[in-house]
């Protein structure tokens, strides 16, 4: 089979930030930036981002300066430097101390909001920036202790790293990789219904996290036999995608399908099918959903749609 390639950046990529990681460390820059009214913060609120226009079908993100800044920091939460937006300083800050975060803000200032239910219509970029302020407090929030000793940990690198205060290890944020999979064979694709879509009707790509000790392609080849029993061929890769929720990274791939009966792995999969590329194109007509259109899951089903058929 020939590559499919991506026809367009998936959601929460193309940051516009420069994360100026050689600033990190500069005390002084940090401190000043923390306190200069032309400052950008960005908060997070129980894993959500604040945003306006959402009821209107018009998100925008919603970022701090001033005494709107201050007051959610005044919560107590962690934060961590993100970057420069167009030569302004951005830093990500935690307000989910707060039972309600609203009354520490302006009003009208907006309302705590989850990014995936919007990520589709936000400006270019915006995504991007609450998705990256998003993972890294999470993983903030739960790594206030060291994995080794089991000692507390205190940020470090403007809030992108922490270190033991007992052991001294230094930890930094993870991002765990999943390979993500369209199988095609003579002119279909496989989609699975998985066990924990919300969707009853939705059938997606296959995906699973990559193992230690093994490369992209033979996770790919790996999970599509787990789950669905098909052999896979030739893996050519598609795109990535930022997934930080709570901390992964998609690595999406087109797969060739070298067998054709399947059979499901139940704890993973509730069905599980070969679709054409009519069916593809009617899927409410044929009784199914697609993935959001959002998702890297679509982007490889559109693309491998709208390509011809491999050799």
């Amino acid at each position: 089979m020939r590559p499919i390639p991506a026809s367009r950046p998936n959601a929460y990529s193309g940051s516009p930030l420069d994360r100026a990681s050689n600033r990190r460390e500069d005390a002084e820059f940090i401190a000043s930036a923390l306190a200069s009214p032309e400052t950008l913060f960005t908060p997070v609120w129980r894993s959500r981002s604040l945003m306006k226009g959402v009821q209107e079908g018009k998100p925008e993100a919603v970022l701090l300066t001033g005494a709107a800044a201050e007051a959610v920091r005044m919560a107590g939460g962690p934060w961590a430097f993100l970057g420069f937006w167009e030569g302004r300083p951005v830093f990500a800050v935690d307000c989910s101390a707060a039972e309600d975060p609203l009354p520490l803000l302006p009003e009208g200032m907006g309302a705590f909001t989850d990014l995936r239910a919007v990520a589709g219509l936000l400006p270019p970029g915006e995504a991007s920036v609450l998705a990256h302020a998003r993972g890294l407090m999470h993983w903030r929030t739960r790594h206030r202790f060291c994995g080794v000793c089991g000692a507390g940990c205190e940020p470090r690198s403007a809030g992108n790293a922490m270190a033991c205060t007992g052991c001294g290890t230094q930890h930094f944020p993870r991002t765990d990789p999943a390979v993500i999979m369209l199988v095609v064979r003579e002119g279909r694709c496989l989609l699975g219904h998985s066990t924990r879509f919300p969707n009853s009707v939705m059938y997606s790509t296959l995906a699973g996290f990559v193992e230690p000790g093994e490369t992209l392609e033979e996770a790919v080849q790996r999970e599509v036999a787990e789950e669905a029993g098909i052999a896979v061929g030739a893996v050519h890769y598609h795109s990535s995608q930022p997934w930080p929720f709570p901390a992964s990274i998609m690595l999406g791939f087109h797969a060739e399908g070298l067998s054709d009966e399947i059979t499901i792995d139940p704890e993973e999969l509730r069905d599980a099918r070969w679709f054409t590329r009519e069916q593809i194109r009617n899927p409410e007509a044929h009784g199914f959903a697609l993935p959001r259109a959002d998702s890297i899951a679509r982007r490889l089903i559109e693309d491998w749609l709208a390509g011809e058929e491999p050799a």
